[in-house]
């Protein structure tokens, strides 16, 4: 079998998508050495990356990046020259694939809440996701709750629906090299203490109620030693509400833009956590507090849509709507060491639930399953 990634993601700095395609690529190098793959990338680190890693992978690259081009001409014309019998998108299809499309949705966040997107982002979306889920031969999902959105908003037999999650990559681990923890946090211009929230500026990563929930420790002395709060991601879109929450806190000295920061330093800033804090109301799968118990920091969670699925009760969940609700919760972590010390223990053995590994089993017999739809 001949199989196609479409992993234009590689590359990008676009958090989630990025990280699922990079790794789901890797795990299936690791697991299957029996099936080709031609890989279609845009980015020259992608290129890079990938070229010459494996025998049974091959490297095209497509152009341009922009997909409103290279999805319906460059990537179809691609695959019409070079035949593959089956593709492997991340939510848009090319409209006239020549092959079975395997698609995964990791979310529905554009159909329930729109005005967290720009307009033109946000109708692009509904038109090529709903027409990808429609005529796709199967679609992946990262969490329950994002398959049983997908069935309920699309319309979609539940068999033709698979939930495959995701999972934190093996280097997410605990540093304890205590060079290697300054060398980060004076990269970043961390100090010793800080309170770590991972996460593209955007506006439903709720970090506004972030803020207000550390506003309001601040103001009362809840924590007589309060921690910096640091707030890791690239600006992504409408991120000036976050902007302007920071100014008019009353603490700006102590909330830390970082900007995008490599995978290689995440570990170090997880483990380097007083605590981890992910309040975000709309998640398809949510991977940085996977990635943080991992690496043995406490977690702090919003309480909907996919998270408890992936926190389990190895974290701390709460309504991401109520700043006063999330400032107790992270009041209680920061007053009690040995609640940390409870939840940095749970927190290893629910990440030891996901694995990429199994991720990449699963999606390959979707592939397999795909493929036939060609040959009945």
């Amino acid at each position: 079998m001949h199989i196609g990634i479409d992993a234009h993601a590689v590359g990008t700095r676009l958090a989630g998508n990025e990280t699922y395609i990079r790794n789901l690529i890797e795990a299936l190098a690791e697991i299957d050495q029996t099936n080709q793959y031609t890989l279609y990338l845009t980015k020259r680190e992608a290129v890079e990356r990938f070229t010459n890693r494996w025998p049974n992978f091959a490297v095209r690259r497509t152009w341009p990046h922009t997909p409103l081009v290279r999805i319906p001409i460059t990537l179809e014309m691609e695959l019409r020259r070079r035949p593959v019998d089956v593709l492997h998108v991340q939510f848009t299809m090319p409209p006239f694939a020549p092959c079975p499309v395997v698609a995964t949705i990791h979310d529905l966040a554009f159909e329930h809440i729109p005005e967290t997107f720009r307009p033109n982002s946000w109708m692009q979306m509904r038109l090529t996701v709903r027409y990808t889920a429609k005529r796709a031969a199967h679609l992946l999902t990262v969490s329950e709750f994002s398959r049983q959105d997908v069935i309920k908003t699309y319309g979609i037999a539940p068999e033709n629906v698979t939930t495959t999650f995701n999972a934190a990559s093996a280097h997410f681990a605990p540093v304890e090299n205590a060079t290697e923890l300054r060398r980060v946090r004076e990269t970043y211009q961390l100090p010793e203490s800080y309170i770590l929230a991972v996460g593209s500026i955007q506006p439903r990563k709720n970090l506004v109620r972030l803020i207000e929930a550390y506003k309001h420790l601040h103001q009362t002395g809840a924590n007589s030693n309060l921690p910096a709060l640091a707030l890791v991601g690239k600006r992504a879109w409408l991120y000036g509400e976050t902007l302007r929450a920071v100014a008019e806190s009353g603490c700006a000295d102590k909330i830390i833009f970082t900007d995008y920061v490599s995978e290689a330093d995440l570990p170090a800033l997880y483990s380097g956590a007083v605590c981890f804090v992910y309040p975000s109301y709309f998640e398809g799968f949510g991977l940085p507090p996977l990635e943080a118990m991992q690496c043995g920091a406490p977690v702090i969670t919003g309480n909907l849509t996919s998270l408890p699925e992936v926190v389990g009760d190895a974290g701390l969940q709460v309504n991401p709507f109520d700043a006063r609700a999330l400032a107790e919760v992270l009041r209680r972590v920061l007053d009690n060491p040995d609640l940390r010390a409870r939840l940095r223990v749970k927190g290893f053995a629910q990440a030891k639930r996901f694995t990429w590994r199994e991720t990449a089993r699963r999606t390959l017999q979707v592939y397999q399953q795909a493929a036939q739809v060609r040959k009945n």
